[in-house]
């Protein structure tokens, strides 16, 4: 397993190993041991989501108050998205910056956005399929969004035409209205 670093630290790609021959692939896509290693804390899973988009539906960017926010680890086992994490720490250092990464069935990556981020991603490939494991439970009235194409954040989505959207996502706030 290899660990990259992105522009906020502790927002982390992690590659698999994978092995590959004329019968398809294998990877441990996987390990508690390993991750905790990798993120340097211990993390625990409570609930896994899978959900599957055409070409071009953007979900997000979506996060969950405290005191259950959420941390995911998400992969794609079918398709490539570009997915973005929005730090929304108040008394982070990198609060309002985002990263985005390509996740794909192809490449196998995986990105781990801690508590404490806004997520989202946009579906590059139609019958794409999302996986994420999740630190706490969804709880819908604490769920909230931020609008996708806010000015602030001005988040470089790879967009050839508008997103289709939720009317969740299409309403969401701006994000200078969390109160910083």
């Amino acid at each position: 397993m290899n660990v990259i670093d992105t522009a906020i630290p502790d927002v982390k790609i992690i590659e698999p190993a994978v092995f590959g021959d004329a019968r398809g692939f294998f990877f441990e896509s996987f390990n508690q041991k390993k991750f905790e290693e990798a993120v340097g804390y211990s993390v625990e899973f409570v609930q896994d989501n899978h959900s599957r988009s055409a070409k071009g539906v953007l979900r997000g960017l979506h996060y969950q108050l405290d005191p259950h926010a959420q941390g995911k680890l998400v992969r794609v086992a079918a398709g490539a998205v570009f997915d973005v994490a929005v730090d929304i720490r108040l008394q982070s250092p990198t609060y309002g910056r985002w990263v985005g990464v390509e996740l794909s069935a192809d490449n196998k990556r995986q990105l781990w956005i801690p508590p404490g981020f806004a997520h989202g991603f946009v579906t590059l490939l139609d019958d794409t399929e999302f996986l994420y494991k999740t630190t706490d439970y969804w709880f819908k009235d604490l769920e909230r969004a931020i609008a996708w194409n806010d000015p602030t954040l001005a988040i470089d989505w790879p967009l050839q035409q508008p997103p289709v959207l939720s009317a969740k996502d299409q309403e969401a706030p701006l994000f200078t209205s969390l109160g910083a």
